[in-house]
Formats: structure tokens, C-alpha cells, sequence
């Protein structure tokens, strides 16, 4: 028996009824089904799928995200294959397409979307149930956490998602919604591009209170300071110690680990 159903990119997917062999393209996804409780059915992840660590290490590798391995998916024979609409590529959803595979798409860009998308999951896998305790408090968290936020000045924060060129997030992003969320004012969320490339002298005069750098996707770490000592006397992040490295599945991984996320960064953003 087969579904159909609408995915993020508007396409009309057609589905079993209850996908016994699933494979995931997306490493945030992939933590998400092992939490619905779908080990034995995902049969096949990317090599950047880490989370849950044991459970993955069990399950075959289809490449990366941007490169996945399509013979070898082919080959594992799915009847559902998640993908993500800015980590995966148009051309592979349509090649798997192509080859009879049933592709569902996901894009969310705020944190209830993120939230929202558990239960879009559960309706697809067939773990509503599940996806609903999963989702509840996860949407409690995030209704006290921003209204919170919101009785306070929000702090003005930078956060970059790469060097050599520094790269940072407009508006139009999940981290930016996140660090919204936990009371941060994104310096750059009016850039025109997604991923604009800036310059450290940029935030020195956009004031950055708080300097955030994560280890993924570039994988920041202490040596990386002396980057901004030619500015140290400009930004107020470095004069009052606001510089903190954070595990970049805080900022850009959606799913069930949302509210305690939420909480940690909150914590980092207090005024």
C-alpha cells in the first residue's frame, strides 16, 4: 500500500505505507529516526552521519551529502530515502528518482520548523505516536526559552561558519532563527547572501558582544584566536571574554536535541 505526500520542496512523493527500508542522507535526520525508534528499518546513512555513534556504526555508507554513493544506494534497494534540500544536491533526488526510489525532501529554516519537521518523520514513517513525545516538550522549551528572550536586550552576536574566507549567516538561515531564539541579534542577518563572506574588521565595527564558533561545519578551536588580536581593542566580545567554542550540532542540528540545545545557548546569550 503506498501514500502520497507533500515534502518541503512542494513535490508530490508517493510512498509506502510503512517504509521498511529507509536510508538517510541527512546526519540531523539520521539521529532523528534512530529517536522514532527506526534502527532495524534504516538500512543506510553518509559517512557524516555520527549521532546516535554506536548505532550508526552498524549501518552501511552511502558517501556524503554532497556526493552520495548512488549505485550503492540503488544496490541497498530503499523504499524511502530522506534527503535535505540545501545539504543534498537537486541533481542526485532526481537521478534516485530516476531509478524508481521514492525521495522526501526537508527544509527548515526557523526552530519550529525544525520542531515541526519530528512530526512530519513520524507521519511519514508511521511513528506519530512517538513523534509526538518526542515534539511536546521540545516545543515547551522553545516557548519559555524565547519568551524569555524577548524581556531582555538581545546581545549582538557573531557567529561564523568558516575561514579563510570567513563566512557567516544572514537572516534567511536555521542558526540565525536559534541564536533569535536565545536572545542574539545575528550581526550580519540583513547580508543579502545566505553565507556571506565578511571580514574580521566587519565585527569589530558591527560591535559583536558575543563571539560564538562552533566545530562544524569549519572546525574552529583556540588556536584560531589570533585571528581577531588585531582587533582586540575594537570588539567587546574579546575585551570581556565572550568568545566561546561550541559544539556546532548546537547551532545548525534540528530534531530531537533542539531543547536542550536551545537551553545551553541560552545560557551563553544571558545579558
Amino acid at each position: 500500500m503506498t501514500h502520497e505526500v507533500i515534502d518541503a520542496a512542494g513535490r508530490r512523493v508517493r510512498l509506502p505505507a510503512f517504509p521498511s527500508r529507509i536510508i538517510s542522507l541527512v546526519p540531523s535526520i539520521t539521529e532523528t529516526l534512530f529517536v522514532l525508534g527506526l534502527d532495524e528499518r534504516l538500512i543506510g546513512v553518509t559517512r557524516y552521519c555520527t549521532e546516535p555513534s554506536a548505532s550508526v556504526a552498524a549501518k552501511a555508507k552511502v558517501g556524503g551529502q554532497k556526493n552520495p554513493d548512488l549505485k550503492e544506494i540503488q544496490s541497498l534497494q530503499p523504499d524511502l530515502v530522506f534527503a535535505n534540500m540545501e545539504e543534498n544536491r537537486r541533481e542526485d533526488v532526481g537521478a534516485l528518482e530516476a531509478m524508481g526510489i521514492g525521495v522526501y525532501t526537508t527544509y527548515p529554516r526557523t526552530v519550529e520548523q525544525g520542531i515541526a519537521m519530528i512530526r512530519d518523520l513520524g507521519r511519514v514513517t508511521g511513528t506519530e505516536e512517538k513523534a509526538d513525545t518526542i515534539a511536546l516538550p521540545i516545543e515547551t522549551a522553545y516557548r519559555e526559552i524565547s519568551e524569555e528572550a524577548k524581556r531582555q536586550k538581545p546581545l549582538r552576536v557573531f557567529c561564523p561558519i568558516w575561514r579563510k574566507p570567513y563566512m557567516s549567516i544572514n537572516r534567511d538561515t536555521y542558526i540565525h532563527d536559534v541564536l533569535q531564539t536565545c536572545g542574539g541579534q545575528n550581526i550580519f542577518a540583513e547580508r543579502g547572501d545566505r553565507y556571506p563572506k565578511i571580514s574580521l574588521a566587519e565585527v569589530a565595527d558591527l560591535e559583536s558582544e558575543v563571539i560564538l564558533l562552533p566545530d562544524e561545519p569549519y572546525p574552529f578551536h583556540a588556536r584560531h584566536l589570533v585571528d581577531f588580536q588585531p582587533f582586540a581593542g575594537f570588539i567587546p566580545a574579546l575585551r570581556t571574554g565572550r568568545v566561546h567554542f561550541v559544539d556546532g550540532k548546537l547551532l545548525s542540528w534540528y530534531g530531537p536535541r533542539i531543547g536542550e540545545s536551545l537551553r545551553i545557548l541560552r545560557a551563553l546569550l544571558l545579558f
